[in-house]
């Protein structure tokens, strides 16, 4: 996976492409540097944005209060920083190793 992953003030930069009901939350590939995330939650109210953060909260292994969305709350392509985790870890469980 060739994941564009920045690092930064001890948090790690990951961007997103997101899909909004689907029929259920999963992790898909990459697409152009950004990892493609499935969620069944709609995009009213900013619940897809919480099943984003559920999903990875998840699929690391991390508290959900160690991801916070820095952009793109009302669209498709967003970015979350993560934290308490090493980027070699993240690629691995991403990879679900």
């Amino acid at each position: 996976m060739s994941l564009e992953i920045i690092e930064r003030d001890d948090r790690l930069l990951l961007r997103l492409r997101v899909t909004p009901k689907a029929k259920r939350d999963r992790v898909g590939g990459e697409h152009g540097g950004a990892l493609k995330l499935q969620v069944k939650d709609p995009p009213e109210k900013g619940r897809a944005n919480e099943g984003v953060v559920r999903l990875l909260s998840k699929t690391l292994g991390v508290p959900a209060r160690q991801i916070e969305l820095v952009s793109g709350h009302t669209s498709q392509d967003k970015r979350v920083a993560i934290s308490g985790v090493d980027e070699a870890t993240l690629r691995n469980k991403l990879a679900g190793e």
